[in-house]
């Protein structure tokens, strides 16, 4: 049948990740770095992920492709809250170090980070907002890179993100921290959680704050 679908233009794609967190349907994930289209049928063509694309890789097309499998994407979505993926981005939770290192690099939700994330041992952290992506120039290029990048929203979540972050820095030698503070209110957060952060994460722990936006 021809019907809206998602196209991914992979020579635009950052492998950002965004569009497979926006993905309620798991269909898109994360493959050599490159956003996938994994099965038509897992694409409801509704484009939640559109918006989130930064670098505009993402489009609705009509093509011919198989219908929308609602049963398929539901034992999917079971199967990968299985395996610890709330969101079904099919490795944002449970991301192993060599993924979250390596090209990808896409950020991590805080809540969702699991608490034995082998990843973050000896590593140079990156904390920010949700939606510094979108205010920040160049910040993929400019803050992410080399660092593991974890992202929230004070605003929204309602997670107390010091308590979150010790507990996963807990027992790990984090080499540093890098905070991309914007200047709006809400990203204020995200600002007071770390300063308590370095109180509550039982070692040494310096945090460099940087402007962005």
């Amino acid at each position: 049948m021809v019907r809206k679908i998602v196209r991914i233009h992979e020579d635009k794609c950052t492998g950002c990740g965004l569009c497979a967190e926006a993905c309620h349907e798991g269909a898109i994930e994360l493959r050599s770095g490159k956003a996938r289209l994994i099965r038509d049928d897992y694409c409801d063509g509704m484009g939640d992920c559109l918006p989130e694309c930064p670098a505009g890789a993402i489009e609705i097309i009509e093509r011919e492709a198989a219908a929308y499998d609602e049963a398929a994407v539901r034992a999917r979505m079971a199967a990968l809250e299985a395996v610890g993926s709330l969101k079904g981005t099919a490795a944002a939770a449970g991301a192993s170090c060599a993924t979250v290192r390596g090209a990808a690099q896409w950020p991590l939700q805080i809540r969702l980070v699991p608490a034995n994330a082998e990843w973050l041992e000896d590593a140079d952290v990156l904390i920010a907002a949700d939606c510094a992506a979108y205010s920040c120039d160049g910040f993929r290029e400019r803050y992410m890179a080399g660092r593991v990048t974890l992202i929230g929203c004070p605003k929204l979540d309602g997670v107390d993100y010091a308590e979150r972050l010790a507990a996963l820095f807990a027992g790990k030698r984090v080499r540093s921290v890098t905070l991309a503070r914007m200047t709006v209110p809400c990203c204020g957060g995200l600002e007071r959680a770390a300063r308590l952060l370095a109180g509550m994460s039982g070692a040494p722990l310096e945090i460099t704050e940087i402007p962005c936006g």
